[in-house]
Parts: C-alpha cells; sequence; structure tokens
C-alpha cells in the first residue's frame, strides 16, 4: 500500500489556495508564474479527485513541482515583488508543500542574486 503523504493528503481533500498578486504592483512575470503555479495545483487536486492513473497523477505532481519551483527561482526585481513572492510562498508553506528540497534550495539562489 502505498504511504500517504502530505501532498496527497491535501489533494484528496481538495485544498486550495486563490493569492491575488494583480492588487500590488508585482511584475507581470512573477504574476505569470504564480498563476501557472495556481493553474498546476488546481490540475494536481482536479487529477487526484477524478481517480486517475498513477502515470496521470504523477505527471500532474511533476507539472505542480516545476510550477512551484519557477516561483522559489524567480529573482524579484522589486519590493512589491519580494513582497508578493513571500506571501505567495508563506501560503504554499502553509500547506505543507515546500517540502523539497530544490524549492528551498531555489528560493536561497534567488536570494543570492538579490
Amino acid at each position: 500500500m502505498p504511504a500517504i503523504t502530505r501532498r496527497t493528503l491535501l489533494a484528496l481533500t481538495g485544498a486550495a489556495v486563490a493569492v491575488d498578486p494583480a492588487g500590488e504592483n508585482t511584475s507581470p512575470k512573477l504574476q505569470a508564474l504564480i498563476a501557472a503555479h495556481q493553474a498546476a495545483y488546481a490540475d494536481f487536486h482536479r487529477v487526484h479527485r477524478m481517480g486517475s492513473s498513477r502515470d496521470q497523477r504523477s505527471r500532474a505532481d511533476k507539472i505542480e513541482q516545476g510550477a512551484l519551483l519557477g516561483v522559489c527561482s524567480y529573482l524579484v526585481i522589486s519590493r512589491d515583488d519580494r513582497r508578493t513572492k513571500a506571501k505567495y510562498l508563506l501560503t504554499v508553506e502553509a500547506r505543507g508543500e515546500l517540502d523539497l528540497e530544490e524549492h528551498v534550495q531555489a528560493i536561497l539562489h534567488s536570494m543570492l542574486s538579490c
């Protein structure tokens, strides 16, 4: 029997997040990255809820993780970007989603370039 992970548990409960970066002076690139992650996260939950195959779930998981990696590695260009990125990642972390080493490393590397 496969182990239940936090990601799986959240997918089964239908947990979702909605962060709207458009209210601030956030760069279009960061807005697009966040929107892409939100869409991938929603698709991840949809795929899990519809009882799809292991391959489909794995593919949705990889897409969601890659989209989150895009947000994590984004080099902020303004104070508003920094604030939006931090708020979004804190929301993601509160769900237990920032648990991959690659995501934390990407965040730290993006901070080196500031």
